[in-house]
């Protein structure tokens, strides 16, 4: 901060509000701080009485706040992103598409170790829609040492990208319905509209939908099928506790696939199954997927349809933040579940 000349201050920005009084009238601000002084603003200046004033010089290698958040907010953005015009220093993070928030962690910290440099988010791995609120970035001063925003920069540089929405894969899902009691026709299957809607809404397709009994061969015989017909995802539904007549997870194991997990640090989704057969991701869905809003289903299908790889370790970590509340009116995503 220094102080200068009215007339010597074209250019430069100033450090504070700058009143004006009218006599019997209003008293308020005539300049707000950060306003870069034009010709144009001399005059007014003197009328009220300013003829030095404290500013800070662009050329002194300071940024000012705005240029700042642009900047950073700029190196840190990946696919899917659009952010706004800097408002008060501050500048926002959306989502440009629908898809997966996938948020660098660790380089955030490293990020916001940066003297005077902010930048918040929302949990990643999340499904998010076009237009939802991701991040805000800003820089505490009004202006920063232009070394502060290199330093921030170069950080974001080597751990590109921070923050990206990745687009979800649209697949062609095999959904296999277990349980002897639908395939004799005894009940009316309810799984089945549920995993239609649910996968309909990540942009992906039912390829069929198959009843089998609880039957290992049967079961066994509608996953071959569904490989066969091209599907790139396949599901079935139920039969996946301890009870003898429950064989989904002894037919997905079966069919030669190999099982990431059996069983998650979920509730609800505890007794989820994931395996691979091949590049075909098959899951085995308890029946807390029919009906809760949130379950395991809806932390774990985003990832795999955007691409992520899905490890036991991270199946694991999902423990912390794992337990649903039950609240009476479920908000998810907007809430703690799978974070």
């Amino acid at each position: 901060m220094k102080t200068i000349h009215v007339q010597d201050a074209i250019g430069t920005m100033l450090c504070h509000d700058i009143t004006r009084i009218v006599p019997n009238g209003e008293k308020g601000p005539a300049f707000h701080k950060g306003h870069i002084v034009t010709q144009e603003d001399i005059s007014t200046l003197l009328d009220i009485g300013k003829e030095h004033l404290y500013v800070f010089d662009p050329k002194d290698g300071y940024v000012h706040e705005n240029d700042a958040a642009e900047r950073i907010a700029s190196a840190a953005m990946g696919q899917g992103l659009k952010d706004s015009a800097p408002s008060e220093g501050k500048v926002n993070i959306t989502a440009a598409h629908t898809g997966l928030l996938d948020i660098n962690v660790e380089a955030l910290t490293k990020l916001n170790s940066v003297q005077d440099v902010i930048f918040g988010t929302i949990h990643t791995m999340q499904l998010v829609k076009k237009g939802r609120g991701l991040a805000g970035t800003r820089v505490i001063p009004l202006v920063v040492p232009e070394d502060i925003v290199t330093e921030a920069e170069e950080i974001l540089r080597d751990n590109a990208p921070l923050i990206q929405v990745r687009p979800l894969k649209k697949c062609k899902v095999g959904v296999i319905i277990t349980g002897s009691e639908i395939y004799k026709g005894r009940i009316e299957d309810k799984f089945g509209p549920v995993i239609h809607t649910k996968f309909s809404s990540y942009g992906s397709t039912i390829l069929g939908q198959k009843l089998v009994s609880d039957s290992q061969e049967l079961t066994v015989n509608a996953i071959n099928e569904f490989v066969e017909q091209g599907a790139d995802f396949i599901v079935l539904t139920g039969g996946m506790s301890v009870d003898p007549d429950d064989q989904t997870p002894t037919s997905i194991r079966a069919s030669g696939a190999d099982v990431i997990t059996y069983g998650a640090p979920m509730f609800p989704g505890a007794m989820f199954m994931y395996a691979q057969l091949g590049d075909i991701p098959i899951l085995g869905l308890p029946g807390c997927v029919m009906y809760y809003k949130a379950s395991v289903f809806d932390v774990i299908v985003p990832r795999i349809l955007a691409g992520v790889s899905v490890t036991a370790e991270d199946i694991v970590a999902l423990g912390h933040g794992g337990y649903c509340e039950g609240c009476a009116e479920c908000r998810y995503p907007v809430c703690g579940f799978g974070k």
